[in-house]
């Protein structure tokens, strides 16, 4: 059980319009852009960044997510995570990279954990 990855969260309405920016800042190309047109989004990740661009009423749900952590076990995870106070908010599902769940900690934070599965 380890996390991987941990991606800080930018959220915008318009993904290309800031995928320049993003790219020049951290002086890398995007590793990653998945569209998710069920939930009207666009995900790009860029090092450890990871840009959600859609629509205020299709982001709303998903801003209290303060981080998104990369795993290599959701299965475990969610095991830990429940035997230790812990609240699936959403998930374990599958999603385009793999699979993902929502998590409300103890303290209140709520953090996404995924576990990729991208060839």
């Amino acid at each position: 059980m380890r996390i991987l990855k941990t991606l800080s969260r930018v959220y915008v309405e318009d993904l290309d319009e800031h995928l320049d920016f993003y790219e020049k800042l951290l002086g890398m190309k995007v590793e990653m852009r998945i569209p998710m047109p069920d939930v009207g989004l666009e995900l790009a990740q860029i090092d450890d960044i990871l840009i959600i661009a859609g629509l205020e009423q299709a982001l709303q749900p998903f801003k209290r997510t303060q981080a998104t952590f990369m795993v290599d076990s959701v299965e475990e995870y969610e095991a830990f995570l429940v035997n230790n106070g812990s609240e699936i908010v959403r998930g374990p599902q599958k999603v385009p990279t793999g699979v993902n769940m929502t998590v409300k900690h103890l303290d209140g934070s709520i953090y996404e954990y995924v576990q990729h599965n991208l060839e």
